[in-house]
């Protein structure tokens, strides 16, 4: 009997075994983890490792790829008794800053994984670069999604040979990069295709596109949303039955069809999802229609479809196949101010887009809505969306409202929900007075955003008591006072933004407890008092600090504290940063943003510093830190890829030579280094920063001559290498930078011709500076070519010549334009500095929108050209200290713009134009030391600068207010004007009757001089004539002997 049990027993021992077996066998293939005893391959292990090695990885995705076991890693699923990969699920977030991979291509080392079924490269950042070929060769793949993954170009047709392929994701929905398709016969053999999102991929010129709708049967879910699709498009298949016969989710919405809808809607009787958002106009008198031909619709998306409130109430309006349909989106159609009273008769509706339609009366309460969207519209009061009584609705979404509504607790006669189901509430722009405490009510919220409004008082006590709050956003408002204690219990808590506000006073230490906090950010408030480790505690996730502008708030945290957190963002700018350079910071390997500007920092960057991994942003400019740039980050790959990298260390103390180490930032976008005591010379390798949009290093002691390495960066937009002492001529391989929008050479030591080639190649310029240089000859007339230019600074130098009449063709100066500057905060810091009314000023987020020419100090001669006074934009001209003749034209009155114009220190004559009075900006005017004659026009403009008797100094010609001698005689301008004219003409005769006058009396004095002595002194005479006949003898008697030895030499020749 024993025996039998123990046998028994050993058969359930081996059954509980195989079943443990299998079950982790199957807990292996699903999760891809486990314990279990298969290896991966080796070839495929090491195809991993290639591809981990060919991206850039700022977040760790891949940190648990390390050993040999390459089925225990993440986003690794292998088959539990081969042991082959099977899934690679490597989704991101890009465009957010959060979890994605970066390259600047997929590596071909994927094409060894020949037994994968699942591919995921979708939110992760692959730069426009174009989706491999070699995905083609996966023959196994049943699931590819490359969806917003940033990839460019021509869909590879490779594709075409996954005939197991059941989903294909290549969408995108945020990307600067789209991809395009130009024949779609690949598609015909993904027989076995039931999922297709091309949503965003250019289809306009794409063949076959018509016959790919009824070449794959089991299609299931099709998206061409944004494709630029035509009718053209759609060919005979426009109205054909035979297409798509399993279609249950079509969307075909923002394309460019046109006229009566698709025929091919007609026979889709399984439809439930359905998109024709942005379709023609003429939709509106098919709505009706639609409903009754697909009767099986839950998901109905007709936004910006020109429906108004008449369409909705049509009497051809079947009713009951209103009440199947759970999603409706009307957004953006002019429906009117009134709810739709059809939409209450739809008992299924859970999802509601109203967003832009014009909506300002009071909604209904419609019990089974669980999600509503009313941004964009004129509401009033907030009970006018309903949020105190729509007991069960989860999301309400009431954005852009113009800040029409007021936050108001319930109405006391109001009957309140027991319980809310709320959770998510989107409020941003819509609102102005204070944060009600009932809002700590709605105890199942998740999400509150209440941004960019105008929201005064404090932030309620209250909000503490919302426990499964995971997303607080109050940016942007008016809030005063300080921030609540019980923001402390809000232990769900993943994002906190109080950032723009008004909030003052202490941050409380229980922010410290806050365990699920990933980003924190206190931005530009008043807040005060010293930030210690205790307010970090428990904040072991936290990826976001910003503190910034907070100039009241100090960090004051021992030097050995070692935080519990890895960030990726730090912004401390505008704050106070006690014991020096935050020793903490070493701890930090994963930071790809650090900004430590004007943070009262001082002394030379710590040594440990040279050994931290490259960080992509960093700005600590505006401090007094010293010593040499060796010590900056340089640790790992130079040219790893993040979004705007960056180096700002402007307006500090930095000296020595730009270390070599600087140019292996080969993905630097922006480098500003001005405002610094930096020397020696710009290294050569600087041209390995071929991806620098902005290059400033003014204000510095840096000499040698211009590196011409700088040509070969050929991003270039804006080069400053004002204020140092650089030699030499510009380097004419500057001229390949075609891109470049603002040079700035001046103040430096310059020489030579200024080159014809900046005008004839450089025609994007809007700044061109060379004030302050050794430049001589003429102003060259290709500059003439720079239709962009809006500065123009030639000030301080030797040129020399006249003002090329053709200054008046600089169309950027007649009518502007807007500069299509880099879009992003890389020039945000940057500057101009221009003379203007008579001081150094200088420009820096306005500098766009100044006009200035200042050609001031120099040996220009000749005329002021008229069609300079063409350049109606310029609020700036300078052409003061020249040696320029002749008078102001009269049509300087059309230069309207003008705020500052000097033409002292010249030799400019006759009357200074009445038209100057209609100059209405001008606000700084200087003609003195010139021979200007004539009363000094009055009127306008001109009245608010008699103050000033200066201006008109040194015109020893000049009469009237506001100089002390006045005008006798005076007369009417025009009679005045003419009669100068007459005097000027008679004087110029006088002066050539003279000129003949003084010619004729000096040979009369000179000959009869000479002859009246001789003929009356008869000794002189003779004495004269006897000295000219010895000379003649003299001269015979040689020529003569001369002559005979000649002869005598050729007789013995």
């Amino acid at each position: 009997m024993y025996q039998v049990i123990e046998d028994a027993s050993y058969i359930i021992l081996i059954t509980m075994l195989q079943v443990i077996f299998l079950t982790r066998v199957a807990t292996y293939t699903c999760l891809g983890v486990g314990n279990v005893s298969v290896l991966c391959s080796e070839k495929e292990r090491l195809a991993l490792l290639n591809f981990k090695h060919s991206i850039q990885d700022p977040f760790e995705m891949l940190s648990s790829w390390v050993g040999n076991e390459c089925c225990l890693w993440e986003g690794i699923q292998c088959d539990g008794v081969t042991g082959n990969v099977q899934r690679l699920h490597l989704k991101g977030d890009w465009p957010y800053p959060y979890n994605h991979l970066a390259a600047n291509k997929v590596s071909s080392s994927l094409a060894e994984l020949r037994h994968l079924k699942y591919l995921d490269l979708s939110g992760n950042d692959f730069l426009g670069s174009r989706i491999p070929e070699f995905i083609g060769s996966l023959k196994h793949l049943s699931y590819l999604n490359l969806s917003d993954a940033n990839f460019d170009g021509i869909i590879p047709p490779h594709i075409g040979n996954l005939s197991n392929l059941r989903v294909l994701d290549l969408s995108s929905y945020d990307s600067e990069n789209f991809l395009k398709a130009d024949d779609m016969a690949w598609a015909f053999g993904l027989s076995s295709l039931e999922l297709l999102n091309l949503s965003y991929v250019d289809l306009s010129g794409a063949q076959n596109w018509d016959m790919m709708l009824h070449m794959i049967p089991s299609l299931k879910e099709l998206s061409l949303s944004r494709c630029r699709l035509s009718n053209v498009n759609l060919g005979p298949f426009l109205n054909s039955s035979r297409i798509l016969p399993n279609i249950k989710h079509l969307d075909l919405g923002y394309n460019s069809f046109k006229g009566p809808l698709p025929g091919l809607l007609q026979n889709m009787t399984s439809l439930t999802f359905l998109s024709l958002s942005g379709f023609n106009l003429s939709l509106a008198w098919n709505f009706p229609k639609l409903l009754s031909m697909i009767p099986s619709l839950s998901e109905l998306h007709l936004s910006g479809c020109g429906l108004d409130k008449t369409h909705l109430s049509s009497p051809h309006l079947n009713y009951s196949t209103l009440s199947n349909i759970q999603h409706l989106d009307l957004s953006n159609n002019p429906l009117g101010g009134i709810f739709p009273s059809v939409l209450t008769n739809m008992s299924s509706l859970e999802v509601l887009d109203l967003s832009d339609t014009m909506l300002n009366s009071s909604l209904p309460i419609m019990p089974k809505l669980l999600e509503l969207h009313l941004s964009g519209n004129k509401f009033k009061q907030i009970e006018d969306v309903g949020i105190w009584r729509q007991c069960h609705l989860k999301q309400l979404s009431v954005t852009n409202n113009v800040f029409r509504m007021e936050m108001t607790d319930p109405p006391k006669n109001a009957s309140e929900c027991s319980q809310y189901s709320l959770e998510l509430l989107e409020l941003s722009r819509s609102l102005k007075g204070r944060i009600p405490e009932t809002l700590g009510g709605l105890a199942n919220l998740r999400d509150l955003d209440l941004s960019y409004n105008k929201l005064t008082g404090s932030i309620p006590e209250s909000l503490g008591r919302l426990r499964f709050l995971q997303v607080l956003d109050l940016f942007e408002n008016q809030l005063n006072g300080s921030i609540p204690e019980s923001l402390g219990k809000l232990a769900s808590l993943t994002d906190l933004d109080l950032g723009s506000n008004l909030l003052d006073g202490n941050i409380p230490v229980s922010i410290g407890q806050l365990a699920k906090l990933r980003t924190l950010s206190i931005y530009n408030n008043s807040l005060e008092g010293a930030v210690t480790e205790a307010h970090f505690a428990n904040l072991s996730v936290l990826k976001l600090l910003d503190a910034s502008s907070n100039t009241k708030l100090t960090f004051n945290v021992s030097r050995g504290w070692i935080p519990p957190f890895q960030l990726i963002s730090l912004s401390l700018s505008s704050c106070n940063i006690g014991n020096g350079f935050p020793q903490w910071l070493r701890h930090q390997r994963k930071l790809q943003w650090l900004l430590l500007s004007n943070a009262t920092l001082s002394g030379p960057l710590p040594t440990w510093l040279r050994k931290m991994p490259i960080i992509p942003y960093l700005d600590l400019s505006h401090n007094k830190l010293n010593g040499s740039l060796k010590s900056l980050p340089n640790a790992g790959n130079g040219d790893a890829y993040w979004p705007l990298p960056l180096l700002l260390l402007e307006y500090n103390l930095f000296s020595g030579s730009i270390p070599w180490s600087l140019c292996r930032r080969t993905n630097l976008e922006g480098l500003d280094l001005s405002r610094n005591m930096l020397s020696g010379k710009i290294p050569n390798c600087v041209g390995n920063l071929q991806g620098l949009t902005i290059m400033s290093i003014s204000s510095n002691q840096l000499s040698g001559a211009i590196p011409s390495s700088i040509a070969l960066i050929s991003s270039l937009f804006w080069l400053n290498l004002n204020k140092n002492n650089f030699t030499g001529e510009v380097p004419p391989e500057l001229g390949n930078l075609q891109g470049l929008g603002v040079l700035d050479l001046g103040d430096n030591k310059l020489y030579g011709n200024i080159p014809n080639w900046i005008g004839k190649k450089l025609t994007s310029l809007v700044v061109l500076s060379l004030h302050k240089n050794h430049f001589t000859g003429r102003i060259p007339q290709s500059l003439c070519k720079s239709s962009n230019l809006q500065i123009l600074d030639l000030a301080y130098n030797n040129l020399t010549g006249t003002i090329p009449p053709c200054v008046g063709n600089l169309n950027g100066m007649v009518v502007g334009h807007l500069m299509n500057v880099y879009d992003s905060d890389i020039d945000d810091d940057k500057n101009v500095i221009q003379v203007m009314k008579g001081v150094d000023l200088e420009y820096t987020t306005t500098w766009r929108m100044v006009y200035n020419m200042d050609l001031s100090s120099n040996k220009l001669v000749g005329e002021i050209p008229v069609e300079l006074t063409a350049l109606s934009m310029l609020v700036g001209l300078n052409l003061s200290n020249n040696h320029l003749r002749g008078g102001i034209p009269e049509s300087i009155g059309k230069m309207m713009n003008l705020e500052t114009l000097d033409f002292s220190k010249n030799e400019l004559s006759g009357r200074i134009p009445s038209s100057m009075a209609a100059l209405n900006f001008l606000s700084h005017l200087n003609l003195s030391h010139n021979n200007l004659s004539g009363q000094i026009p009055t009127g306008n403009q001109l009245q608010t600068l008699i103050d000033d008797p200066s201006i008109y100094a040194g015109n020893k010609g000049l009469c009237g207010p506001p100089l002390p001698n006045s005008c006798s005689n005076h007369q009417d301008p025009t009679t005045t004007t003419t009669t100068s004219k007459k005097k000027h003409k008679a004087a110029e005769q006088t002066r050539v009757w003279l000129f003949y006058v003084d010619i004729m009396s000096g040979f009369a004095t000179g000959f009869w001089g000479v002859i009246g002595v001789l003929l009356f002194k008869k000794h002189w005479r003779q004495k004269l004539f006897m000295f000219a006949e010895e000379m003649v003898d003299k001269i015979y008697v040689g020529v003569m002997v001369r002559v005979a030895k000649i002869k005598r030499g050729r007789e013995a020749a």
